[in-house]
Formats: structure tokens, sequence, C-alpha cells
């Protein structure tokens, strides 16, 4: 694994995963429980669309593949420790704002490869 790997993988899927549980945070004492992650799923996705689109330039359907599976596991790991664990949710954390916030993290990376990969290829012929 070489260092932009690394960086890609661990250091963006680390820091978008901390500017959600930050927005989480924030908004914890603003609106309802509920509206939490419904709040947050569409300003995480516009910032990880643009992390994917600026920040990682590879053109590799197995690179974004290795990076959806690292975000992913980022993602499900650090909820449960850092909000499952932490907060013990009385009503339970899991719910269908949680899931579709990880079918994001899974497949944005998977659609912005297959973008890159798709657009490179018609550039060369």
């Amino acid at each position: 694994m070489n260092k932009q790997c690394i960086k890609d993988g661990l250091g963006w899927g680390f820091l978008l995963w901390l500017i959600g549980y930050g927005l989480g945070m924030a908004l914890f004492s603003l609106v309802p429980l509920w509206a939490i992650g419904w709040i947050i799923t569409p300003i995480a996705t516009a910032v990880t669309l643009w992390v994917l689109m600026k920040k990682i330039h590879s053109t590799s359907s197995r690179y974004f593949f290795s990076v959806s599976i690292v975000w992913t596991g980022i993602a499900v790991v650090c909820d449960y420790f850092f909000l499952v664990k932490a907060f013990n949710p009385p009503d339970g954390y899991y719910k269908l704002d949680v899931y579709i916030y990880y079918a994001l993290t899974f497949t944005l990376p998977l659609l912005v490869g297959w973008y890159k990969t798709k657009k490179v290829m018609h550039a060369k012929s």
C-alpha cells in the first residue's frame, strides 16, 4: 500500500467521518434527534463528492473500490464506538438515514471511479 492510497483511504475516510460527527454534535441541541442524519446527509454527500472529484486523482476502478471499502469500514467502526457505544441512544442508532449514509459511503467512490475511468477511456479513443 503506497502513501497516496493511505492518505486517500484512511486520511480522507476519517476526515469525512469526522466532519459528519462534528456536524452531528453541533446539531444535537438544535434539531430533533431524528432529523440530524437527514440534515447531514446532503452536506456530507456534497463534501464527499468534492473530495472524490478534486482530491483523489486516481483513474483506477480498483483504487476506488479500495477507497469505498476503507471509507465504509471507517464509518461503521467509528459510528459504533463513538456513537452507539459512547451515547447508547435510547431509541437506537441504526435507522434509514444511517443505512442510506452507509450506502452512499460505499457507492459514491464506485460511481466517481467509474466516471473517471470512463472519462479517461473516452479521451484515449
